[in-house]
């Protein structure tokens, strides 16, 4: 059977609904894990420097295709690791300005995938979280400086800050050990809010992240509905659980013959607002009727 070699950034955990639409894609291609296909999975539990060694593994399998997530990061290695083997991403920056793909609609060479662009929503994000909490003047953003679009995602989030004239405080985690300190600091700097940036320590770290918000009684905005069910305050982002299934279509697509360059980068078209209505009286915080009704999920 030919061996798919799935590699994630963060951890198995927190990927299970995931992990189940892409194989749910896969078999709308005909093909089924443990009956016509193999699916191998690494996970380096956001550990960077792991990648290299993962991919290294999945190539001597050897994998027909690689599906990789989780960050820009991953797809970078396992691009610097074969220029043959079919690779397919799913990540949240844009592939064209991180080298991946020559361009959305050609990419060119042995790389394609689902764009879901959530380094792109800081704006966004930032707004809503103004819109629930107007009175906050000093916002936090919480970023992994080890992650490839820590540089743009910090100038996004200054220049969002700048437009709605406040304040931003951008404080810096590479491990969960940092997670702690970080939070100390925005104590310290009295900010009223935080954005937390899209990053696979920070998708392993969901509940921690929450817990520790609460306990600073810090209203938090995250990028995906799973941190809202884990007790975030609210979350904006892509429907991640479609992109996997469309990047199972990929890989399905691709073992039946298709190449990689002729197959266009895939852009979402939906996007959902979790809020957890439980979080936000646990802070005090009356959530406005109008944010209320735009809400695709609340959690009670």
């Amino acid at each position: 059977m030919p061996v798919v070699g799935f590699i994630n950034a963060a951890s198995a955990e927190n990927y299970k609904r995931q992990v189940a639409t892409f194989l749910k894609g896969l078999a709308q291609n005909g093909y089924v894990d443990g009956q016509n296909v193999k699916v191998e999975y690494r996970w380096a539990e956001g550990q960077y420097d792991q990648m290299p060694a993962l991919i290294a593994e999945l190539l001597g399998r050897p994998s027909a295709v690689i599906p990789v997530s989780g960050s820009t990061a991953a797809a970078q290695a396992a691009m610097a690791a074969t220029r043959t083997i079919p690779i397919v991403f799913v990540i949240g920056a844009d592939p064209v300005k991180f080298g991946l793909v020559a361009s959305l609609n050609r990419p060119g060479g042995n790389v394609t995938g689902v764009s879901f662009l959530v380094n792109l929503l800081v704006a966004k994000q930032l707004g809503l979280l103004h819109e629930l909490i107007p009175g906050a003047r000093n916002f936090g953003f919480l970023v992994n400086p080890n992650n490839p679009n820590a540089e743009s995602d910090t100038n996004n989030a200054r220049l969002a800050a700048d437009a709605l004239d406040r304040q931003i405080v951008v404080v810096k985690a590479r491990t969960r050990e940092d997670i702690d300190h970080a939070f100390t600091r925005l104590t310290q700097e009295r900010a009223n809010a935080l954005l937390i940036s899209a990053d696979p320590l920070f998708n392993s770290s969901r509940e921690q992240l929450a817990a520790v918000a609460a306990r600073h009684t810090l209203p938090a905005m995250f990028n995906s509905r799973e941190f809202a069910l884990a007790g975030g305050l609210l979350s904006y982002g892509p429907d991640q659980a479609d992109a996997f299934r469309e990047a199972g279509t990929y890989v399905g697509r691709i073992l039946g013959g298709e190449k990689p360059s002729e197959l266009p980068v895939v852009q979402p078209t939906k996007f959902e607002l979790v809020i957890n209505v439980k979080t936000a009286k646990s802070l005090g915080l009356n959530v406005p009727p109008l944010l209320l009704a735009r809400a695709d999920e609340v959690v009670e």
